[in-house]
């Protein structure tokens, strides 16, 4: 009699208990999708500096936006990486391409930032991890400590802890996100453009913090 009384009692509370479990699930991964893009924006306090770092990509926002922080005096100098790719790759059909850095340097020099405060740096780039650590390798020659990186604001978490893997031990960089690059991080969900970019930082930032073992496919 006893038990006919208490396992019916137990079975209630072990099923709402499943269901309070679930609906803490729901809500804990709804929170995590919609606050997904402003997580992403991780970006640190404007310093002056050695120089403004400008990651390749996302022309012409990234190099008007180096341009804006030259001019407000963060930094003497302006750096640019520059890819092989697509040069490389268009060259196998005799088309001539002018890489990134050419026409960022072109925006540079649009904007105001005179030609001997310009410098592209090498080696060629193919990722943002070789990015980083060519300009850790030139801010460590230059004897600087501080060097403002200069990306899309969806790629400044992924940006920072790149940096802190491949190039903190040459000094320290200042994440800084494009002021207005178009995302609409509170509702990055709402277009493919916006989700493809989270989605595709989320990914790097797991490989990054699994220490990059996914690397750049090989033409």
């Amino acid at each position: 009699m006893l038990s006919a009384t208490i396992l019916p009692a137990l079975k209630a509370n072990r099923s709402f208990l499943w269901v309070w479990v679930l609906g803490a699930l729901a809500a804990l991964g709804t929170f995590v999708f919609v606050n997904l893009g402003r997580w992403l924006d991780r970006e640190d306090p404007l310093q002056k500096a050695a120089a403004i770092a400008v990651l390749s990509g996302r022309m012409p926002d990234r190099a008007l936006e180096a341009a804006r922080l030259y001019k407000q005096g963060y930094a003497p100098q302006v750096w640019l990486s520059y890819s092989v790719e697509p040069a490389a790759t268009l060259q196998k059909y005799s088309i001539p391409y002018a890489g990134e850095e050419t026409y960022d340097r072109l925006l540079l020099l649009h904007e105001g930032v005179p030609d001997d405060a310009i410098r592209i740096l090498d080696p060629p780039i193919v990722n943002t991890a070789d990015e980083m650590r060519t300009f850790g390798n030139a801010l460590r020659q230059q004897g600087e400590k501080k060097l403002i990186i200069v990306t899309s604001k969806v790629h400044t978490r992924r940006a920072a802890a790149l940096w802190r893997i491949l190039a903190s031990k040459d000094g320290q960089a200042i994440v800084h996100g494009v002021s207005d690059d178009g995302l609409r991080i509170d509702h990055w969900w709402r277009n493919t453009s916006d989700a493809l970019d989270v989605v595709r930082e989320v990914l790097g930032l797991f490989n990054a913090w699994a220490g990059l073992p996914l690397q750049p496919a090989q033409n």
